[in-house]
C-alpha cells in the first residue's frame, strides 16, 4: 500500500479507502449490495490486510446502518484505522434533520459516534452544500467537536469551487477549523472537477478523495456497448452517476479495455491508476461487493501507466475547454502557477484556440 499526505494536514491516508455504502442494505442502498455483519467483516479484513487504512461511512448510508456494522466489525481493534463519516444530508422528517446547522451536526455527530462504537471521528466531511445556514455557523460547531475531541479533521463534499474557496476564506478570517480534504465524484467519464475542484486542492492544499472512481463499476471492465450486467445496480434502477453521452462512456471503456488488455491488467486497474496520478489525489474511495473487487483495485497501486497510455486516455476524456479557460490557455499559459496547470496541462497540445 501507497500512503499519501492529507492536503496541508500531517495525516497519511492510504492512496485507496475503503467505501461502505455497501453495508446495511436499507432502502434504496439495497440497489447496491446488503451486506451484513459476516460480509462485512470478510471485506474489511481483506481491506487490512492490503494496507487500507481509512473506512468511509456516512451517517444516512441505509439510514445509519452502515454505521453500525462499521462499528461492530472494528470492535477491538478501531486504532489500526481512521473513520471517515459525513453529515448534512436529510435522515427524517423534521425541520431540523438536514442540512450544516449547528444543531444538526452535533446532534449527529454524537449519534455516528453512538452508531461507530468510537469516541472519535477521524475525518468528519459535510456531505452536501447547505446554503441556508452561514458557514460560520457550521464551521463554529465543527470547530466546538474538534475542541471536545469527537472530530479530528474537518472536510466538505460535492461543493462547487466558490462554496470551498468562501468557507476556506470565512475559516481564515474568522480563525476557524479550514477543510484538509474534499470528497468529490472525479472519474475519466466525469471530469469536471478539473475546472475548479483540481486546481483549489492543488492551490489551496485541500487534499482530494474520489468517490466512486470507478463510475459505480462502468468502468471496471464490466460494462460495454453489448454488455450490462443483469446483476448490477444500474439494472436494479440505481442512476448516480448520471451519464450524459453513452458514446463518449463506451468509446473511453474501448481505451481502457485495450490498455488492460497490452498490459495483462482489469480495466479497473487502468481506471484507477490513471485516476492516482492527477494532481491533488490523495485516496480513492472504492467499494465492492465481493473480496475479489478489492484485491482487484489495490494491485492497481502497482500500475504504472506510460506517457503514452495516459494521453490516449486524456484524449478521449478530455472536457470541453469552457471560458476563460481557453482564453488563458491563449494569453495566460506564462503566468501560470500549479493550481492553473490541474487544469491545463491537458490542453498543452493545443496551439492557439
Amino acid at each position: 500500500m501507497k500512503y499519501r499526505t492529507l492536503g496541508r494536514s500531517g495525516l497519511k491516508v492510504s492512496a485507496l479507502s475503503m467505501g461502505t455504502f455497501s453495508f446495511g442494505g436499507v432502502g434504496d442502498f439495497a440497489k447496491v449490495a446488503n451486506h451484513g455483519v459476516s460480509e462485512a467483516r470478510r471485506l474489511v479484513d481483506v481491506c487490512l490486510d492490503g494496507g487500507i487504512n481509512v473506512i468511509d461511512t456516512a451517517n444516512m448510508y441505509s439510514l445509519g446502518r452502515s454505521e453500525e456494522i462499521v462499528g461492530e466489525v472494528l470492535e477491538g481493534r478501531r486504532e489500526r484505522v481512521l473513520i471517515s463519516s459525513k453529515a448534512r444530508m436529510r435522515i427524517g422528517e423534521g425541520p431540523n434533520d438536514e442540512g450544516t446547522s449547528r444543531y444538526h451536526l452535533i446532534r449527529e455527530c454524537e449519534r455516528s459516534l453512538k452508531r461507530l462504537r468510537t469516541d472519535h471521528i477521524d475525518i468528519y466531511f459535510l456531505h452536501e452544500w447547505d446554503g441556508l445556514t452561514p458557514i460560520e455557523e457550521t464551521l463554529s460547531a465543527l470547530d466546538a467537536l474538534m475542541r471536545q475531541g469527537k472530530i479530528r479533521y474537518i472536510g466538505c463534499s460535492n461543493y462547487s469551487g466558490w462554496h470551498v474557496m468562501k468557507a476556506l476564506g470565512i475559516a481564515e478570517a474568522k480563525n476557524l477549523p479550514r477543510f484538509v480534504t474534499q470528497q468529490i465524484h472525479y472519474t475519466l467519464e466525469a471530469r469536471e472537477a478539473e475546472y475548479e475542484l483540481l486546481p483549489i486542492a492543488v492551490d489551496q492544499g485541500v487534499g482530494v478523495m474520489v468517490w466512486s472512481p470507478l463510475a459505480a463499476g462502468l468502468l471496471s471492465g464490466a460494462f460495454g456497448r453489448d454488455l450490462f450486467p443483469a446483476d448490477s445496480r444500474q439494472a436494479a434502477g440505481w442512476t448516480e452517476p448520471p451519464i450524459r453521452d453513452r458514446e463518449r462512456l463506451w468509446n473511453i471503456v474501448d481505451v481502457l479495455n485495450d490498455i488492460a488488455h497490452a498490459r495483462g491488467v482489469s480495466a479497473a486497474q487502468v481506471s484507477i491508476a490513471w485516476t492516482l496520478s492527477r494532481p491533488g489525489i490523495a485516496s480513492l474511495v472504492v467499494g465492492g461487493t465481493q473480496e475479489s473487487h478489492f484485491r482487484d483495485n489495490i494491485a492497481a497501486l502497482d500500475l504504472e501507466l506510460t506517457a503514452e497510455e495516459r494521453e490516449r486516455l486524456n484524449q478521449v476524456s478530455r472536457p470541453p475547454y469552457l471560458y476563460p479557460y481557453w482564453h488563458q490557455h491563449n494569453f495566460a499559459r506564462d503566468r501560470f502557477r500549479a493550481g492553473d496547470w490541474a487544469l491545463h496541462a491537458s490542453f498543452e497540445d493545443l496551439g492557439k484556440v
